[in-house]
């Protein structure tokens, strides 16, 4: 029995730790899962006062979980405290195969993140994981007082605390630099308007346009298949119309819904990835109009200028942004939906080196000094 909980501790220990460090490479993939748990919940009519409480926490509960795993898959590994960290793994995995049964049940997912978007799991694949981890765990519970640490104590602790400032460190770099590897569909080397494309082979979700309309003071929908017999505008008040999915289908492309228009409300996303020569996409989510990064995009700016390089500020809110607008009104302005941006930039702001539609360079914003240099080199 002994070694059948070695063996154990080290499949737990390690999952843990792999799926930490994945996770810990794109902290915010994982805060923008959660706040997709909490929307459905919400939408649900689960407690959505709370949903949405915890919605602005969801970076927040991201770095303490991937911390917490982590630290636990270490812990586990070097026998370290196990009668606490027997308990903390198994309310763990309680949770987590909570969150990937719901997943799968509901269908409301494509993917779980356990594994981040570099090892994209199905709700199912992720929910017949953390069954297995959770008989795992349990086996280990039972036998927590009889696990022995492997090392002294004192060099166990020492362990845990740089597992600890290693997983703190890491994310906070990332949060700042971008992710080591990057997973997304922006990534350097991809052609945006050909990830924007179906995949060979897949099969669409199949939808149906749907009205909705208020009729006497209620609400009624239909399709234009079975419109009622008595409509009339007199009696039908038109309130809006959407795409209902009747038939899900099993892929969807990488990169979806990335619309660019101008502030007339023109589309114009064709348009800017076929532009010829290189260009800067400046990605801002929310309000950015204060920051230090202001004064190393003043000599961007120049730089691009001087290179003939047009930069494009595309941003999700342009309200929050008039200050920036009324500065810099020599750049072209694009809205975008809040979504595609947070995949495209995972700092806020970033920005992308574009040539013909593919990303030849991108860079968080810790890193815009760098830009000034790569623009040097450019003949456009």
């Amino acid at each position: 029995m002994k070694s059948l909980i070695s063996v154990l501790r080290v499949i737990v220990g390690v999952l843990f730790i792999f799926s930490g460090l994945v996770k810990a490479n794109d902290p915010l993939g994982l805060a923008y899962k959660m706040q997709e748990f909490f929307e459905v919940w919400a939408q649900s009519g689960f407690l959505p006062g709370l949903m949405h409480f915890m919605d602005g926490f969801a970076l927040a509960f991201s770095i303490i979980m991937i911390c917490f795993e982590i630290v636990a898959g270490v812990a586990v590994l070097v026998g370290w405290r196990m009668p606490l960290f027997s308990w903390l793994l198994l309310i763990l995995i309680v949770f987590f195969t909570f969150l990937t049964g719901y997943a799968y049940l509901s269908g409301k997912f494509r993917s779980c993140g356990c594994f981040g978007d570099c090892i994209p799991l199905t709700p199912k694949a992720s929910f017949v994981k953390d069954i297995f981890l959770t008989i795992f765990i349990v086996v280990i519970f039972f036998y927590r007082n009889k696990i022995k640490p492997v090392l002294p104590v004192f060099i166990s602790a020492g362990i845990i605390a740089l597992s600890l400032i290693f997983s703190i460190w890491m994310q906070f770099h990332v949060l700042r630099h971008l992710p080591f590897v990057d997973c997304l569909p922006f990534q350097k080397g991809n052609n945006i308007a050909e990830k924007m494309k179906m995949p060979a082979g897949a099969i669409p979700d199949s939808t149906v346009i749907t009205f909705v309309y208020q009729k006497q003071g209620q609400t009624v929908e239909f399709t234009s298949e079975n419109f009622p017999d008595d409509f009339d505008d007199s009696l039908y008040h038109f309130v809006k119309r959407y795409d209902k999915v009747i038939r899900k289908g099993n892929a969807e492309p990488p990169i979806k819904d990335f619309v660019l228009t101008t502030l007339n409300g023109n589309d114009t996303t064709n348009a800017l990835l076929g532009i010829p020569g290189h260009s800067l996409f400046l990605f801002m989510k929310d309000d950015a109009s204060n920051g230090k990064w202001l004064e190393e995009f003043d000599i961007i700016h120049a730089a691009a200028a001087q290179k003939g390089v047009s930069i494009f500020a595309i941003s999700n809110n342009m309200e929050d942004n008039q200050a920036l607008l009324h500065k810099y009104t020599d750049l072209t302005w694009i809205k975008c939906d809040v979504v595609p941006i947070k995949t495209a930039a995972r700092t806020s702001p970033a920005i992308l080196l574009i040539h013909q539609g593919t990303i030849l360079n991108k860079w968080g914003v810790a890193d815009f000094n760098e830009i000034p240099s790569a623009l040097s080199v450019i003949n456009n």
